[in-house]
């Protein structure tokens, strides 16, 4: 029996065979191979794996399996069975569709045969690797010698064909490592490509450095062979591919070489550099402009040599035209470094660069828009006469409702500036709700001066010297901005806020409708406060005889000066007047008519007048002794302060002050009654830099150059 079912047994498979219509794979070899992990094509791969099969005679035996009809039955239910295993094992195969098993995948899923023999081709792929690394790299180390000398021959065919075979070493790591451990050729390779008109030797060589330039061993390889000057040459190259790779070999060098900006400074590198904004690539302009940001950074050299080469104009150029969010990027960024340049921002502001800067204040990419807010801030003080910037105005306005710090940071510094002695842009921003969003914007800022400075400084331009004044003084009291604005002027907040703040109370108190939401406030008692505070401190310099110094760039005669100015308009209020007198002012008053200087003496003067309207103020006037310092004020040189004190209109010509008790006070107050307000020194608006200290453009934050707030330079994404 045993003897017979052998016999019989390769029967048995060929009927098996016949019945079995699924494919394993095992007979054909078709498709069992996994997806090729190496540089193979999938036909070697296919064939090769084929090549591992071979036809084998299989014996099987059997016991007491029943023949003829029970062999049928016997098929059926081995049949069976097998398809409940396949389609546990193989979900989504079905006998009733053969065609699908001859392929390698069902429905885009990989078979089980696929996954049982990834990990043993994915090692025979790593032994490949490895054993190439190894050939690659000692072919690499042999044929060293040799390329040296054929780079340095006399030849330039052979020149060229050696430099050809280096390039295609260099684009191995294993060979490419053996290149940069050899000083000699690398040098060979440097000085090539300085001394070669032939294009294709150039060609090879950028790309030799190129490809060297992506490891830290190749960039302090190209810089000890003085490869920076000659990628500078190659920066004239009319290819395309040699501009390119030289660009970012440079590009490297600059990001991660030490010495190297300084070498591309002297290479002239600069003055190569910004002739290549004229070209149309995005993608190289995006590296070329991140090389500019980084020789500008803390250079000031630099950044001249940009001006002298018409930089400026060609980078407002790039931001008016293109759309590629990585090229806008890089080029605000050289505009944000070049903004703080005193030679510069003339230059971008004329090239139309607030209009095309404001341009992407409404991208959807973070870093362009902040850019370019850190860029307006910075620009915005010489832009003041600048046409066409409604949309920016409005753009700016709408930003005072973001939370980000650095963007209210500049989008209130800029307001400031655009609004400062410009009536057009003051109408513009209070007609599209600019007050209301500057109040909510100073409620939301807490103690971050750097907001709310600006903002105060925004709403002082914004209620006084345009059409819509008044409509912004009203809309401050309406958005209930008073209580919140009378609070910054308690100390220790710094003195430029305190200034601003006092000269925005100064404007408020014109509207006689917000004179009892700033009494309610108690802004007399703090004004006054801060009046005889700096009073006090300036006279002990005139008393110790030193200059007057500044505190954080604010003299203490301009919040004297402010303060006083400010009481002057609240005392036309008769309440205002009152609360004034009985806080025991009047000396005080008297003693400033006697500073030296006559901006002060011109708004003392004019609150003793408004004071005086009352009967025991006028008293305690003239029992001060005020009318000698007044008739002196009255022949005073200042033509303002002379006006302001002398005759009203039909007056004869007669005094203001003249010595003889309460009639003189009625006098006077007849006088200057017909008299237009006065513009108090410190209340007048101010541009706002970083850059400088002076008594008339008070700084807005310290006077570090904007620069400093300049990321650091990082790598630039592959454009």
């Amino acid at each position: 029996m045993e003897v017979m079912n052998l016999i019989e047994q390769p029967i048995k498979v060929t009927e098996w065979q016949q019945t079995y219509t699924y494919d394993s794979g095992i007979h054909s070899g078709a498709n069992t191979c996994v997806p090729s992990v190496s540089s193979k094509g999938i036909m070697e791969e296919d064939e090769a794996c084929g090549r591992q099969y071979t036809l084998k005679k299989t014996t099987t035996y059997t016991q007491g399996v029943p023949q003829n009809q029970g062999d049928l039955e016997y098929q059926i239910s081995t049949t069976a069975r097998a398809k409940r295993v396949r389609e546990a094992m193989c979900p989504g195969v079905t006998g009733e569709d053969s065609s699908l098993l001859l392929a390698t995948q069902v429905e885009g899923q990989t078979t089980n045969l696929q996954r049982l023999a990834e990990p043993s081709q994915l090692l025979k792929s790593a032994i490949v690797h490895l054993i190439n690394y190894q050939d690659d790299a000692e072919l690499a180390t042999r044929a060293l010698p040799e390329l040296t000398k054929l780079l340095n021959d006399e030849d330039p065919v052979v020149v060229t064909k050696a430099a050809m075979i280096v390039n295609q070493l260099s684009k191995k790591e294993a060979s490419r490592r053996a290149l940069m451990g050899s000083p000699q050729l690398v040098a060979a390779v440097v000085r090539t490509m300085q001394n070669t008109s032939d294009l294709d030797t150039a060609r090879c060589t950028t790309s030799i450095l190129h490809n060297l330039s992506h490891h830290r061993e190749g960039l302090l390889a190209i810089f000890k062979s003085g490869g920076i000057p000659a990628l500078v040459r190659m920066l004239s190259s009319p290819v395309e591919s040699v501009l390119f790779y030289a660009i970012t070999t440079l590009h490297n060098l600059l990001l991660y070489q030490e010495g190297a900006k300084m070498a591309v400074r002297l290479a002239d590198g600069l003055q190569k550099m910004v002739p290549l904004l004229n070209k149309n690539n995005p993608k190289f302009l995006a590296i070329t402009t991140d090389c500019l940001q980084l020789l500008a950074y803390g250079n000031q050299e630099s950044k001249l040599i940009i001006l002298a080469n018409g930089g400026p104009q060609a980078l407002v150029q790039i931001m008016r035209n293109y759309s590629y969010e990585k090229l806008l990027w890089t080029t605000s960024r050289v505009l944000k470094v070049l903004s703080v340049c005193p030679s510069n921002k003339p230059a971008i502001v004329e090239a139309g660069g607030m209009q095309a800067l404001g341009k992407h204040l409404t991208s959807n990419s973070p870093r362009l828009v902040q850019n370019c807010l850190w860029t307006l801030r910075n620009l915005s003080d010489v832009a003041t006469k600048q046409e066409g910037l409604e949309s920016v105005l409005k753009i700016l306005v709408n930003q005072l409702s973001v939370d980000d710090v650095n963007v209210l940071t500049c989008a209130t510094g800029t307001l400031s500036n655009l609004t400062c002695n410009n009536s057009k842009n003051k109408t513009l921003v209070t007609q599209n709700s600019g007050v209301e969003a500057l109040i909510h914007a100073i409620l939301r800022a807490g103690d971050k001066d750097d907001i709310t400075e600006p903002a105060v400084c925004a709403l002082r331009h914004l209620t006084s010297r345009h059409p819509e004044a008044e409509m912004a003084q009203n809309s401050v009291r309406l958005n209930y901005g008073i209580p919140a604005i009378v609070k910054l002027l308690n100390q220790p907040n710094q003195w430029p806020l305190v200034k601003a703040t006092i000269g925005l109370i100064r404007n408020l108190a014109l509207c006689p409708a917000n004179h009892a939401p700033l009494q309610e406030a108690a802004v007399i008692p703090r004004l006054v406060q801060l009046l005889v505070k700096a009073h006090q401190d300036a006279q002990r310099h005139v008393a110790a005889g030193t200059q007057q110094p500044y505190t954080d760039g604010v003299r203490m005669e301009e919040i004297v000066e402010g303060c006083t100015g400010a009481l002057h308009i609240l005392a036309r209020d008769p309440m205002n007047r009152m609360e004034i007198f009985r806080l025991n002012t009047i000396p005080l008053f008297v003693q400033l008519l006697y500073s030296s200087v006559e901006n002060i003496q011109r708004v003392a003067a004019g609150v003793l007048c408004e004071l005086a309207q009352d009967k025991e103020a006028a008293d305690a006037i003239d029992a001060e002794g005020a009318s000698a310092p007044l008739m002196e004020l009255l022949h005073s040189r200042n033509e303002g302060t002379g006006e302001g004190l002398g005759c009203g209109p039909g007056r004869g010509g007669r005094p203001c002050f003249p010595s003889g008790g309460r009639g003189s006070m009625d006098l006077a107050v007849t006088s200057l009654s017909a008299q237009p307000p006065m513009l108090p020194l410190s209340c007048s608006e101010s541009l706002r830099t970083r850059t400088q200290i002076t008594a008339s453009a008070c700084p807005w934050s310290s006077p570090t150059p904007s620069s400093s707030m300049t990321p650091l330079p990082g790598r630039l994404p592959r454009a």
